[in-house]
């Protein structure tokens, strides 16, 4: 092989450069440790809330509706207001109602009057009778009067009763002591009996919310039903948002079955509400404390790294290297999270500064 005498420059600025590269390694060394702050691993007793959405509901909420058609008359109430069980709150023209009830008391008078003709007749149609003194089909024809004028009696006074009630659905009255709503109709409404809305009243001291359970959490709530002597005051709570309800809640039942197409079932909490913070219709949150996990491994969130659906910290080794490591995960608690399988108590994970890290990286740690 013949060599150009121009090819000696290149290959000589080849090696220079080649040796130039190795020393220039050999005076850059080994990267620079990567800033991290790590946290040891420990084991403690978890508490953390398990979240439902809920409905605030009234325990007694019930449709105002008449029994009686007509125009109302007066309305004995201010929207909104706290009623008391039988306190009158709407009028129904009564005019006709009264009319009908007076023409019904005097056909039973008339009515019971020919009772009294029909019994003196009988009575003395039988005793002729007990002396051969008359014809027996007399007797009979009496007996018969007196039977069907007992009936006649006894419908008019069937009626009487039915328009006095008329006369009394006239008025209105609270069936229970609550919140009544805004009136639905207003003085000189014709209203129908048993269509027309009036208004809503509702309790609203104590209050219920209501939520749903998987079928696999009854045992618990069961257990929490039953144990009332166990629960503290802050197992049951709500929260609308980041405000959350100053009163706790207690389970008042749980519904009789499962519904099949869900697979859940129906809690039921009640609350005080002497301030009426709570109104029916609300959505909010049920907080349900869970002390479950017992020496729970606890760590930040910010610790973990999620790949590909599987979740990996990095652990710091005694040579200030780290290692990656594959980590279950289970509830999440505010701004850390309960790790079930991976991490052993005493051992230090890297809780800030990951992103520049990779297998085997050295590390400069502050501790935390």
């Amino acid at each position: 092989m013949k060599f150009n005498q121009h090819m000696v420059p290149v290959f000589a600025a080849v090696f220079l450069f080649s040796c130039g590269n190795k020393q220039a390694q050999q005076k850059q060394g080994p990267p620079p440790a990567v800033p991290v702050t790590v946290a040891n691993v420990a084991s403690t007793d978890a508490v953390y809330y398990d979240q439902y959405p809920g409905t605030v509901t009234a325990l007694e909420e019930i449709k105002i509706t008449p029994q009686v058609s007509g125009y109302i008359t007066n309305i004995n109430f201010k929207d909104g207001q706290n009623v008391r069980k039988g306190q009158l709150l709407y009028s129904i023209d009564a005019q006709i109602y009264q009319a009908n009830y007076q023409q019904a008391v005097a056909n039973l008078q008339v009515q019971q009057a020919n009772l009294v003709k029909a019994q003196k007749d009988a009575d003395r149609y039988n005793e002729l009778a007990s002396h051969d003194a008359i014809a027996q089909q007399q007797v009979d024809y009496a007996n018969a009067t007196l039977d069907a004028t007992k009936k006649q009696v006894a419908a008019a006074k069937a009626n009487v009763a039915s328009l006095h009630s008329n006369v009394q659905f006239a008025n209105i009255y609270a069936p229970f002591s609550g919140t009544i709503g805004i009136s639905q109709v207003k003085k000189g409404t014709a209203v129908v009996a048993g269509q027309t809305v009036l208004n809503t009243i509702s309790t609203d001291d104590p209050i219920a919310v209501d939520f749903s359970v998987d079928q696999k959490d009854i045992y618990r709530f069961t257990e929490l039903q039953q144990n009332k002597n166990e629960l503290k005051d802050s197992t049951f709570t709500i929260a609308f948002g980041d405000d959350i309800y100053p009163l706790p809640g207690k389970i008042s039942f749980i519904d009789r079955a499962v519904d099949a197409q869900t697979g859940t079932i129906k809690v039921r909490l009640t609350f005080q509400n002497d301030k009426g913070m709570l109104k029916p219709g609300m959505n909010t949150t049920v907080r349900v404390k869970n002390t479950a996990s017992k020496n729970a491994t606890i760590i930040p969130h910010a610790a973990v790294n999620e790949q590909l659906g599987e979740f990996y910290v990095y652990v710091l080794a005694d040579s200030s290297k780290v290692s990656q490591r594959q980590v279950k995960l289970g509830t999440t608690i505010g701004d850390s999270i309960i790790v079930k399988d991976g991490l052993k108590d005493g051992e230090k994970i890297v809780v800030q500064g990951m992103q520049n890290l990779h297998e085997g990286s050295v590390v400069n740690a502050g501790g935390k």
